[in-house]
């Protein structure tokens, strides 16, 4: 495939060609550059400069509308084209029938003739910053194409219109808050797209916005309306974008790399033909070699950019999995097992995995070691949700094409029941929405091994079935238990050194056992806080009496049902045998008290 060749102007020619609609979306990275050739040379335009050049073709006369501008055709001998064809449709005389009477006839018919020509040249103009007489203005173009007098059609070439900024012309808002002009505009789309007589012709209108959803629901429910998406560019684009630009630079100017163009093709993933312009001029101008620190740094800001700060942000977790104290048979799960299956491709990787167990276990902590030890792009979800209309759809969107162009991504989604809601009737038709794509997206083949989703969840029963089924995060939910045996005496001793001087000894670790048998590695984490920091008030090491005696200090929070609550969920929904505790692993009676408990506690109002 040449580079200048995408797959998205032949979907659409598919479409057209085969009349299969007559009108279509264009939707996704429309706001990029696209590589057109023209007399055997290369240049980047705008996408709609691309379409109109790519299909200014004999037999199709293209029309472009920008909103605030004038509806415009190519060239002035298809304006003409179009001048005479309405000419043509208005008066019912065909062309010979014209070119006579305007040599022969006199007063009237003459001056009917220029009248219509007149109108129309009179409403092009008044069509300019009206968008409401400028889409009925097209809308007509479309009837006067395809109208016939004496049998032959008033316009030889067939139409194709291109609306720019569709999303402002009818934009998505509930029908109550759009003014009168807004809802015609409305209607007259609707109108037209439905009308059989335009579904069953030869003209095509070509929509474009950078979501389907921006779209008024009314149009975008048509199911006459087609999308064609326009994808992020691939590493193949990137690459002959980078070499193009580089041969249009003096010599002096041109980019230095730490590698070759191959490598930073590789390392632009995710990036737009724009925002890889930007980063190649800056290195060109200031004549510095780009480092994949520079570019990396311009990967993560174009995302945070697109998406939102607040929307997702990259992790870059400095401890790995030495630095979790405890845990032992979990760690060797997770080198074992977990990583390899995340660091596979194709059908040897997991699609996702699950984390639950109860607050303050310390999932995040150890899943956030399990992300620095993979070595790729990590994700965190924040907040995909938007207070605006519609905006949430445009976000998932956004997030979509980001994690189609990255090549291995990790999405880590901490506090995961409330960010991905549910899918039942008593959930909001957005939230519906939103956890029905990701859970799609999850599934999909072609995300399999280069997009690895891991939900982190102290409540695990609340996340949709369908998340957690084979396939999706179910492939592998893995409970973070708090510790015990061995791991609970290698807690203490991480707790007590800082601030006793040494590891404690067997009687002393056993009267520490007694007093924290509570604890959970969160309230180790605190206590080892709090003794460090009272060590450092009195400036000298704590004697092992001083230490018990803030350990009796300590009440525990009023959490523990509810803890035990969610304990109990982790263990019901574990997929592993060997990561139950081991007195359960093969006592199939262990479940059914588990279940009995869990049964218990809900009657008493914990859930």
């Amino acid at each position: 495939m040449k580079p200048h060749t995408y797959g998205f102007l032949k979907e659409a020619g598919r479409v057209i060609n085969s009349g299969q609609a007559r009108s279509l979306a264009f939707t996704g990275n429309i706001y990029d550059m696209f590589c057109s050739v023209e007399q055997e040379s290369e240049h980047y335009v705008p996408l709609v400069n691309y379409l109109s050049q790519s299909w200014n073709l004999p037999g199709i006369l293209v029309v472009v509308y920008e909103l605030n501008g004038p509806i415009r055709f190519l060239s002035e001998d298809a304006s003409q084209k179009m001048r005479d064809a309405w000419l043509r449709w208005r008066s019912g005389y065909d062309a010979n029938e014209i070119a006579v009477k305007r040599m022969t006839a006199k007063g009237k018919v003459a001056e009917d003739l220029d009248n219509i020509l007149n109108t129309y040249d009179d409403s092009l103009r008044k069509a300019i910053n009206n968008p409401t007489l400028a889409l009925e203005l097209l809308r007509q173009l479309c009837l006067c194409s395809r109208t016939s007098v004496d049998h032959k059609p008033c316009l030889d070439e067939r139409l194709i219109i291109i609306v720019e900024s569709a999303d402002l012309v009818i934009p998505e808002a509930p029908i109550v808050s759009l003014n009168d002009k807004d809802r015609q505009r409305v209607s007259i789309c609707h109108d037209w797209f439905s009308d059989p007589g335009f579904v069953n012709g030869d003209d095509t209108v070509v929509l474009i916005a950078e979501s389907r959803s921006q779209l008024h629901h009314r149009v975008s429910t048509l199911p006459h309306l087609l999308d064609v998406e326009v994808p992020s560019p691939d590493m193949m684009i990137r690459k002959h974008f980078i070499s193009w630009f580089n041969r249009t630079q003096l010599h002096d100017r041109k980019i230095k790399l730490w590698g070759s163009q191959e490598d930073l093709a590789i390392f632009t993933a995710g990036l737009s033909l724009h925002a890889v312009m930007q980063l190649l001029k800056g290195a060109s101008h200031e004549n510095k070699k780009l480092t994949q620190e520079s570019v990396l740094e311009k990967v993560e800001s174009y995302i945070q950019s697109q998406l939102g700060e607040d929307v997702v942000e990259f992790k870059k977790p400095k401890h790995s999995l030495k630095d979790i104290v405890g845990f032992t048979d979990l760690k060797q799960f997770l080198k074992g097992e977990l990583l390899p299956r995340f660091s596979a491709t194709g059908e040897e990787s997991l699609a996702g995995a699950a984390v639950a167990g109860p607050i303050g276990g310390g999932k995040t902590f150890i899943f956030e070691a399990v992300a620095a030890e993979l070595d790729m792009v990590v994700l965190v979800i924040k907040n995909i949700r938007s207070q605006w209309f519609g905006q949430t759809d445009v976000i998932f969107e956004r997030l979509r094409r980001v994690l189609n162009a990255l090549s291995k991504v990790l999405i880590f989604i901490d506090e995961a029941d409330t960010q991905l809601g549910g899918v039942g009737a008593d959930a909001h038709p957005t939230e519906r929405r939103l956890t029905g794509r990701i859970q799609s997206m999850m599934s999909d083949p072609q995300m399999r091994g280069r997009v690895i989703w891991l939900l982190v969840t102290a409540r695990i029963h609340l996340l949709s079935p369908d998340l957690r089924r084979p396939g999706r995060a179910g492939d592998l939910i893995i409970p973070v238990l708090d510790p015990e045996g061995s791991d609970i005496d290698d807690f203490l001793a991480w707790v007590i050194k800082p601030a006793l001087g040494r590891s404690p000894d067997a009687e002393q670790l056993k009267a520490l056992r007694k007093a924290t048998q509570t604890y959970s590695a969160a309230s180790y984490a605190a206590l080892r806080s709090e003794l460090k920091a009272k060590a450092s008030r009195l400036d000298t090491k704590l004697s092992f009496d001083q230490i018990i005696e803030i350990i009796k200090d300590h009440l525990p929070p009023a959490i523990g049902a509810t803890r035990r609550y969610q304990t109990l969920q982790a263990l019901l929904n574990c997929t592993r045998r060997s990561l139950l505790p081991k007195e359960a692993q093969n006592d199939a009676g262990k479940r059914n008290s588990w279940e009995a408990e869990l049964f218990q506690l809900e009657r008493q109002g914990i859930s």
